[in-house]
């Protein structure tokens, strides 16, 4: 499907008002793992292309930090299922190294963790066995009822008639409604009562989930290799029409036969970024549909481990684990004591204004309901802050309450035969990942170029 352009502006793609405008084939807009996927492809192709970026590096949502020597991926972290996965593929291609970590997606049992019940006590292998096959059970609940929820239904509206038909006790039931409150949470970063009860229906992950010791920008650095990448580049407008697209920022006008626009949804809806003429249906209506969500990340180092051995993560049950529930063990990356928690959904809109120190503070008070006088003080406390990021707005996209998986496709449909969106919310089958971001740029690139273009050109030839 392809919009076709109506009622566009007059002028051609290389004139508007007097102003000059650089001439390229293609103006990519972002220099994310989407943008840059797609300009590789182009280039290699032949395409003149111009990546222009906001920000003074690329990488977009993935984005380590390197202080002190320290290596913390304050961004995407995971690949969720290397089986089949472009980004696996392309990882190995060049070179990045990786570790076994699968927790990353919320699942309740497929490597070792520690639960805590909600008087803080450890519970017995026995009993937690117990609580993750009853997560199995109602998942299974969940399914159907998801299948059968009516337009407009919420993740907790589906949830609360799966556990509905299951007959347990209170307690027992209390246990896995907040396991699945807490899944919605920290997989999408926003309460289950405003996540479409289709929100999770990407939830699986094939194989092994892998992390990157050395930073995960390294996949961006290799995509951007011998790309026209200008950083510090605001876009500020991007003009389309039948002729070509004009792109106008802070340093400048480009004017190329097409563009492809990165952004992520929350700056697109903030208004941030003007594209004219506007985006029509079925574009506009599914971006209606989609938000960022509030998600932050919350290292605490110490010099010291502190929690069990040869664990992946620690959970802890009941009321007083309404934020701070679950952390994750970052030690193997580096030797380094570190666990990893979040701020998602209304945690993270609550802490918004406050210091790392205090958001510490509040996540050892927790730790210390289990670990007692054992917890220390860390060494070091780093808390992203993406929703005050003006270039990301959120950490990645949700779809609200009456939205339809379908959305994130028709984000992407072609405009004009000119413009082109791509990114992580644009791709259904795995929205929110670095996945989707890459997959989504290998399709623009394809519609760019109205001819299939293998996935594996990007590792395999050169820009």
């Amino acid at each position: 499907m392809d919009i076709t352009a109506e009622n566009t502006v007059a002028h051609t793609a290389g004139e508007a008002d007097g102003e000059p405008a650089e001439r390229v084939d293609v103006v990519v807009v972002g220099a994310g793992v989407a943008g840059l996927a797609a300009a590789r492809l182009l280039a290699a192709r032949g395409r003149r292309v111009v990546v222009l970026e906001a920000r003074d590096r690329i990488g977009g949502r993935t984005c380590t930090d390197r202080t002190d020597g320290r290596i913390t991926d304050l961004g995407a972290s995971w690949i969720h299922g290397v089986d089949d996965s472009p980004v696996a593929a392309a990882a190995a291609a060049f070179g990045m190294a990786t570790r076994e970590f699968t927790v990353g997606s919320y699942q309740p049992d497929s490597r070792p963790i520690a639960y805590y019940a909600p008087d803080d006590r450890r519970l017995s292998d026995a009993d937690a066995r117990r609580f993750t096959d009853d997560v199995h059970t109602a998942d299974a609940a969940l399914a159907d009822a998801i299948a059968a929820a009516p337009a407009g239904s919420s993740y907790d509206d589906a949830a609360e008639t799966a556990l509905a038909t299951l007959g347990w006790d209170g307690e027992r039931t209390e246990r896995v409604r907040e396991f699945l409150r807490h899944r919605s949470e920290e997989q999408y970063g926003v309460h289950s009562t405003r996540l479409d009860a289709h929100g999770l229906d990407d939830d699986a992950v094939d194989g092994d989930e892998v992390v990157f010791p050395d930073g995960y920008d390294r996949l961006a650095a290799h995509l951007a290799d011998d790309l026209d990448v200008r950083l510090q580049h605001v876009v500020t407008e991007v003009r389309w029409h039948a002729s070509g697209v004009r792109v106008t920022g802070d340093r400048g006008t480009l004017a190329g036969a097409q563009a492809v626009v990165t952004v992520p949804v929350g700056v697109l809806a903030a208004g941030d970024l003007t594209i004219d003429p506007p985006l029509p249906e079925p574009v506009a209506g599914a971006l209606s549909r989609l938000e960022m969500n509030d998600f932050e990340k919350v290292f605490l180092r110490f010099d010291e481990r502190f929690w069990e051995p040869d664990v992946y993560a620690i959970r802890r049950q009941g009321p007083g684990a309404h934020w701070w529930h679950s952390w994750y063990d970052l030690t193997d990356l580096h030797g380094t004591p570190t666990l990893l928690t979040f701020a998602a959904g209304p945690a993270a809109i609550a802490i918004r204004d406050w210091e790392p120190e205090r958001v510490g503070d509040a996540v050892l008070a927790e730790l210390r309901r289990l670990y007692g006088d054992a917890v220390p003080a860390p060494t070091h406390v780093q808390v992203t802050a993406w929703r005050a990021d003006p270039f990301a707005r959120g950490s990645y996209a949700f779809m609200t309450v009456g939205a339809r998986p379908a959305d994130h496709d028709l984000l992407a449909t072609p405009v004009g035969g000119v413009l082109h969106l791509a990114g992580e919310a644009t791709w259904t089958d795995d929205p929110a990942t670095v996945t989707a971001a890459l997959r989504s740029g290998h399709r623009a690139a394809e519609n760019v170029l109205g001819a299939d273009v293998p996935i594996d050109e990007l590792w395999t030839t050169r820009a």
